[in-house]
């Protein structure tokens, strides 16, 4: 939503690295020789010599530089003193055992192999997908030919030093692979023989093509240029366009499934609730008992017995769906404010409002101006008592959205002198206003986010920290630090406690509040980890990337267990249904992915904005779906009605369970946010365009062109602001639609 990620660029490289760099550095090593070499090239002179090819012999001599006398076979004996080869040996069967000779170096094929992959790691991102689908049949037919070769130990060892790079795409066919441990195992194999017996196609584009070959010859890299030759069938695209995912480039073999995608998404998650916490269960429904009791006929006594009501039920739908106790993730013990919180979101529940399509949500919309474009991110707390923001000037700036004062403390105090609230509130400042700013960060804010019960902040930054401040104390408490590159993004675990980061450096971190080193590393995304988000049971983690696809991280293992490819573009925002069977993505291409994280697969695709998403949130329901985009609107999206997810079982299953009243007719008095002009409530495809519209619309990068887009049937309403771009969206416990913007002139 800014224009800070293009100051490090938006691939995760550094753009001092790469394909063309590397190409460059190799070339000047183009004619240097190893002996052996010089020694062929001269018993070939020899060879042309003795046939009287002279023209031929002329133009080697020339090309090759040699000079003196030819070699004999004795010569090239005495190069390789291990030879079987006898005396009576030609030239050209000279020539075959010094090929052979040099594939049969036990340790060639890990040091080539090893160099392309370190190469393609350091390539730029734009051929990066095509790169590593070429590298997986090199890969494959590296290990066979050690197998064939009676080299049982380094294909073993070759298998797990690289076998992992390539679990996702191609598990199955590793897995396989694996069990073949001997050459008699390679020739009744089916599919090493269906690999070598076949090739394996592979779409790449002219310059990513160009670059792999430039990158084997210049560092005489025999053995996989033979493998390419011989094994794969390279299509290059003509055109511009990148191949936007190791999918889209991995061609596979014609009747052998190519990519095993599905295959990786189909093992075992846990989706379900996390379980509620003994001592918060049984201190909620001791303090509702105790209510419902002292107040034998008021009105709070007949609400603390309906509370018991919705908590029972509650209980038992959770203790129906919620994780074991050997699934679940540890948490601290819980408190008092847990308790509090518990409490609440029952009262929440009792008051919400269910959402459809003759029941939309009303959005509440905070326009911050004169930001001067400074303004990065935003977050409010679920309570709607603060509102965070992120600015480029390295500060974060909290609001109350209740105009109270915000007084922290007048001075150092004693901790040890504070045992009582009242103590503590003496000891503030006197008088405040209502907003304040925090300052510690020594680089542009990129991500902020406010925990659950409203007490603490977590802010990131281009200083490569994220931090922790206190919102009683407005103070910074813990820095932590770990990541080698920017944070681009910052997220609260829903029960606090723990957080996770997402940064330029391609990885995302999970981390306690009680430790400043991170707990757990994912890695494996191609570039910059632009978005994260966690699961509604703590379990999981979710990130976006600009390598276009998203990832489902297990917590505890530490492991990717999904993988989510289908966006042209940088994912920038991702989210879960409450219920944590629904997944949400979106980004630079304009367009959302609806996602079941049950079996992996793709719902729904969602069009109709004419910018880049910003910020997706489900109703409390997950029956729908607000965006929040560049193009300065807000959208709700019912993705039940979506004629294409219709059939799917989660769709169907909610259905059933909800009847919805007939759609009403559209409010003529209705003011969109903003107070802009109203947007039909019916079919988004008899929305009016105003005559004469402007077709220029800005963000905070500048201005862009906005193109017409073909709206989804799910799309319910576009609710547009005046000239603000939507840079985040929530909805509260009770189905209230926040979301936040900067007035942009």
């Amino acid at each position: 939503m800014s224009n800070r990620k293009a100051e490090w660029g938006e691939d995760g490289a550094d753009s001092s690295t790469g394909p063309s760099a590397t190409t460059q550095t190799a070339g000047s090593n183009v004619n240097g020789r190893t002996g052996p070499q010089k020694q062929v090239e001269k018993v070939v002179l020899q060879f042309l010599k003795t046939k009287g090819y002279r023209e031929a012999e002329k133009a080697l001599r020339a090309d090759a530089k040699l000079s003196g006398q030819e070699s004999t076979l004795g010569d090239l004996s005495q190069t390789f003193p291990g030879s079987e080869m006898g005396s009576d040996a030609s030239v050209p069967n000279w020539i075959l055992f010094y090929n052979e000779a040099e594939e049969g170096n036990p340790d060639a094929y890990n040091q080539s192999y090893g160099a392309l992959r370190r190469w393609i790691d350091s390539s730029l991102d734009v051929y990066k997908h095509e790169l590593y689908a070429a590298s997986y049949p090199v890969f494959v037919h590296a290990y066979l030919d050690l197998l064939m070769r009676g080299l049982g130990g380094k294909a073993a060892e070759f298998m797990t030093r690289y076998g992992g790079d390539h679990v996702v795409y191609h598990g199955r066919a590793i897995a396989a692979l694996k069990t073949l441990t001997a050459r008699a195992h390679v020739e009744e194999n089916a599919l090493s023989r269906l690999y070598r017996g076949n090739k394996y196609g592979i779409r790449m584009t002219r310059v990513g093509f160009e670059l792999l070959l430039s990158f084997l010859q210049d560092h005489h890299y025999t053995l996989l240029m033979r493998t390419v030759n011989q094994h794969l069938n390279i299509r290059t695209v003509d055109g511009g366009a990148a191949i936007s995912s190791e999918a889209d480039a991995d061609v596979g073999i014609t009747g052998h499934t190519q990519s095993q995608l599905d295959h990786f998404n189909s093992q075992d998650i846990a989706l379900g609730p996390a379980p509620l916490d003994s001592f918060v269960r049984d201190e909620v429904e001791r303090t509702l008992q105790g209510e419902a009791g002292r107040f034998v006929k008021d009105a709070t006594a007949k609400e603390a017995a309906a509370l018991l009501d919705t908590f029972a039920q509650a209980r038992q739908e959770n203790a129906a769906a919620a994780l074991s106790a050997d699934d679940a993730v540890p948490m601290p013990p819980a408190r008092g404010v847990e308790v509090a919180q518990h409490i609440a979101d029952l009262k929440a529940l009792r008051k919400r409002v269910a959402l459809g399509p003759a029941a939309l949500p009303s959005v509440c919309m905070y326009t911050l101006h004169n930001t001067g474009n400074a303004l990065t991110c935003a977050a409010v707390a679920e309570d709607l008592s603060l509102l965070a923001g992120g600015f480029s000037e390295s500060y974060v700036k909290i609001w109350s959205l209740k105009n109270e004062p915000l007084r922290g403390f007048a001075g150092s105090i004693n901790a040890a002198a504070i045992g009582s609230e009242e103590d503590a509130e003496s000891a503030r400042e006197k008088t405040g206003e209502p907003w304040r700013k925090l300052v510690g960060h020594s680089g542009g804010v990129c991500g902020v986010d406010i925990s659950f019960d409203s007490k603490y902040l977590l802010s990131c930054s281009e200083d490569k920290t994220a931090r922790l401040w206190s919102l009683d104390t407005y103070t910074n408490v813990v820095c932590y630090k770990g990541h080698s590159y920017p944070v681009w993004d910052v997220a609260f675990a829903p029960q606090g406690f723990y957080f996770a980061t997402a940064s330029h450096d391609r990885t995302a971190r999970l981390w306690s509040c009680d430790h400043i080193h991170a707990l757990r590393i994912f890695a494996g995304h191609l570039a910059d980890v632009n978005c994260v988000r966690f699961h509604p049971n703590s379990k999981y983690v979710i990130t976006g990337s600009s390598d276009k696809s998203v990832r489902l991280w297990d917590v505890q293992r530490g492991s990717c267990v999904r993988v989510f490819t289908s966006h042209t573009g940088s994912v920038d925002t991702v989210a879960v249904s409450p219920d944590g069977r629904i997944m949400a993505s979106a980004g630079e291409d304009q367009t959302i992915n609806v996602w079941d994280l049950g079996s992996g697969r793709r719902m729904d695709t969602l069009t109709g904005h004419t910018g880049p998403v910003y910020s997706l949130a489900f109703s409390q329901e997950g029956t729908l779906l607000l965006s929040g985009s560049a193009d300065e609107t807000v959208r709700s999206w019912d993705i039940k009605r979506s004629s294409s997810a219709s059939d799917h079982p989660i769709i169907a299953q909610r259905r059933a369970d909800q009847q919805e009243p007939a759609p009403a007719a559209a409010d003529p008095d209705a003011m969109d946010v903003d107070g802009a002009e109203p947007a039909a409530a019916t079919s988004p495809k008899q929305q009016p365009q105003p005559a004469g519209a402007d077709p220029k619309k800005r963000d905070a990068a500048g201005i862009w062109k906005a193109k017409r887009t073909t709206e989804s049937e799910a799309l319910l309403k576009t609710w547009r602001t005046k000239s603000t771009p939507v840079y985040s969206i929530m909805t509260t416990k009770r189905n209230l639609a926040v979301a936040i913007g900067a007035f942009t002139l």
